[in-house]
């Protein structure tokens, strides 16, 4: 038998002297590369510096600028990649056009890919707004792409393998992208970029017609945790995430709409492209929120970035790569936001790519001669800048059209005869995308591009039927969009409160034609921006009527609305889509468009069916487009507090 022999007194410093010369070998013969990702998101169709609505070139917008800032950012970097993060196809007439009213024959190139093609992006990800038009223009878009596209959370439902184990997905979850990229020292290396898709699970809400029996939506987390070990797996040194999902503060929820929180605290991923909120990080906005380094660019340690919307910003992260430990590392990074507008200057700080212009020529001019069609007349200008905080003809026009249309469509039904009523709310509203983001129409000739303008989404047009006590439901949690007032007191000067609650979305504001009612912003609201019961006992909603008498809970009515709202959109109470009536597959807009056309002329008013109640010893205050000034005439209930020189105004209520 073998006698072992003692551990040589030697053996233990040999052995360190010679991991310590590995380590050494390993160190010198390690290499450092950068790489630079650069993410466009939410363009929505804003390939040109061209404003639809106002018909006139806009220095704030456009895909064209941003790409003179892409062809910079790529001049001082010579390892780069390039993606978009969907919200693409779909946002301004010119979209329609392509879409609806001269749909684009098999075969052509989609004047979006038209574009992106020649700016050489290297994958994208699908938006919530690309399922707008359904499936089929999706996919027929989506083919003239000459890069890939990923969303790891949408799968097929083919209505007879119910093993979610065993579901496909609708799309190409990821794709592992071979790269050459050089060292300081001019030497190439292979790099596998790992880029994987999502988009907010709320998809089967929104676009419930088109896409309910042909797929179904996944949590973004969970899904990530499944698909992004496998990644790593197949080789990927570095996992880009791109969400089509916001960030926000607080508890994520299974099935949240905006994931990015919690996708920063998966393992694997190393770099965060986001969007959908049409936000911007790194910024101020998100200062207060956990896991946050602005300086850096990052959430959790993880570089990310959101470029805001309508190419308006350029988002740029440096990864700095390592591969010391034998595998590609990222070891250092920092993310920033390039933009094209100056805001406090108000000047534009690059030109636009001629490029574009001349890839889209065709379908620009076709657009054009589309939203130059005459319409109807005003007599009056209609505005939006006050439609947060009182009664407002835009507003109101959308809902008079849906109310003909659904009296109309109601005929010989079983609901002929039954009250009905319509919710519409101020979609263009200023804020996060931009003081010139209003409906500002002149009196005068009303054109296609006017109704677009009053009316920015291709909706359809949908009724429920619901009881009174739904109907206060429904203006219970539009009223969260306020904040709550403390009363001041009666004998001091008045104190000033911001009235409009910024974290909620002015197209979840409706307003309900048909009944009337009062705002008692003093009580708490009801519901929180997301839905949720939070003050159970708690009525903002006061004196609310019908034909002049306290309104019935038990009684039935028919709601005008589009599918976004009725198939559960903003989760607002007692609306999932089971209580639809009219089920049409017209638009909002057609309906609108019918009922201008109905008209030689127009003077278009809101009859003040609502107001907010004064609240004693408190100046009630918002924010809105400098434009307004010039309508305050027609608005006797505010008052102008002071112009802040950057596109907006402060404003308040006269008591």
């Amino acid at each position: 038998m073998r006698q072992s022999l003692p551990p040589s007194p030697f053996a233990a410093p040999r052995l360190l002297a010679l991991l310590a010369l590995a380590l050494t070998a390993a160190t010198a013969g390690s290499t450092e590369l950068q790489l630079r990702l650069l993410e466009t998101t939410d363009v929505h169709m804003n390939l040109l510096s061209h404003d639809y609505y106002q018909d006139k070139p806009t220095d704030t917008y456009g895909l064209a600028r941003t790409l003179t800032l892409i062809k910079a950012a790529r001049r001082e970097a010579p390892n780069s990649m390039l993606f978009d993060n969907g919200d693409l196809l779909q946002g301004n007439p010119l979209g329609d056009w392509v879409a609806r009213v001269a749909p684009l024959p098999a075969g052509t190139v989609h004047p979006a890919f038209k574009v992106l093609n020649q700016i050489g992006v290297d994958a994208a990800n699908i938006g919530n707004h690309e399922f707008n038009y359904g499936l089929a223009f999706l996919r027929q878009a989506l083919a003239t792409a000459n890069f890939p596209y990923v969303n790891a959370n949408v799968y097929l439902d083919d209505g007879v393998n119910k093993d979610p184990a065993q579901a496909r997905n609708a799309f190409t979850p990821y794709v592992i992208l071979e790269r050459s990229f050089k060292d300081a020292s001019g030497a190439a290396h292979t790099l596998k970029i790992g880029v994987i898709g999502f988009v907010p699970p709320q998809i089967m809400q929104w676009d419930q017609a088109s896409l309910a029996g042909q797929v179904t939506a996944r949590d973004i987390l969970e899904t990530a945790r499944r698909f992004v070990p496998e990644m790593k797996a197949r080789g990927a040194h570095i996992v880009v995430a791109i969400p089509h999902s916001g960030f926000e503060r607080g508890e994520t929820p299974r099935f949240a709409e905006n994931s990015v929180a919690r996708l920063a605290e998966v393992p694997g991923i190393d770099a965060i492209l986001f969007g959908h909120s049409h936000g911007e990080f790194p910024g101020p906005f998100f200062a207060s929120y956990p896991k946050v380094n602005l300086t850096n660019g990052s959430i959790n340690g993880i570089p990310a970035v959101m470029p805001g919307r309508w190419g308006d910003h350029l988002g740029v992260i440096d990864l700095t790569l390592d591969n010391a430990s034998g595998t590609w590392r990222v070891t250092a990074s920092h993310a920033a936001l390039r933009p094209i507008f100056d805001r406090a200057t108000r000047k534009a700080l690059v030109e636009p790519d001629p490029m574009v212009a001349s890839l889209i020529a065709t379908e620009h001019a076709a657009t054009l001669a589309y939203v130059r069609g005459d319409v109807t007349t005003t007599r009056t200008p209609i505005t939006s800048y006050f439609a947060q905080v009182a009664d407002d003809p835009s507003v109101q026009l959308v809902s008079l059209a849906q109310t003909a249309y659904v009296k109309h469509a109601l005929e010989g039904t079983e609901y002929e005869g039954l009250p009905v009523l319509s919710a519409a709310a101020p979609f263009k509203s200023g804020g996060r995308q931009g003081w010139s983001y209003y409906t500002d129409i002149p009196a005068g000739k009303l054109s296609i591009r006017h109704v677009a303008d009053l009316y920015v989404y291709p909706n359809t047009l949908k009724a429920v039927l619901i009881s009174g006590a739904q109907v206060r439901e429904w203006l219970e949690m539009s009223a969260g969009q306020f904040n709550r007032i403390q009363p001041g007191e009666a004998a001091a000067a008045p104190s000033p409160q911001d009235l409009i609650n910024e974290a909620f979305a002015s197209y979840n504001f409706d307003t309900i034609d048909g009944v009337r009612y009062q705002i008692d912003v003093t009580q708490p609201a009801r519901y929180s921006p997301h839905g949720a019961l939070v003050a159970a006992s708690a009525r903002r909603i006061v004196n609310l009527q019908y034909q002049g008498q306290p309104l019935d809970l038990d009684a039935r009515f028919i709601v005008v609305t589009n599918n976004y709202r009725a198939s559960g959109g903003g989760n607002f109470p007692g609306l999932d889509g089971k209580n639809i009536v009219v089920d049409s597959p017209d638009e909002n807009r057609d309906a609108l468009q019918q009922y201008l056309r109905a008209s030689a002329t127009l003077d278009p008013s809101a009859d003040n069916n609502w107001r907010i109640l004064p609240v004693p010893g408190v100046s009630l205050r918002f924010l809105s487009g400098t434009g307004a000034v010039a309508h305050l005439s027609r608005y006797p209930q505010i008052k102008l507090v002071r112009d802040n020189g950057d596109g907006s105004s402060l404003f308040e209520l006269v008591p």
